[in-house]
């Protein structure tokens, strides 16, 4: 039972930080877009391959 004591508190912390760096994140717009960086690998992985091709 004295575990408790000791975990709750330390779950709880974890916690708060996990929630401050998400809000944190989410104000300097780190979640802003998140289709681009996909799309221009895509992109990038053509491109690249006609560099090859000549």
């Amino acid at each position: 039972m004295n575990i408790i004591v000791v975990l709750l508190p330390l779950a709880l912390l974890l916690a708060l930080i996990f929630v401050v760096a998400f809000i944190w994140a989410a104000g300097r717009g780190q979640y802003d877009d998140l289709e681009t960086p996909a799309h221009k690998m895509l992109l990038d992985d053509s491109i690249g391959m006609e560099r090859n091709r000549k």
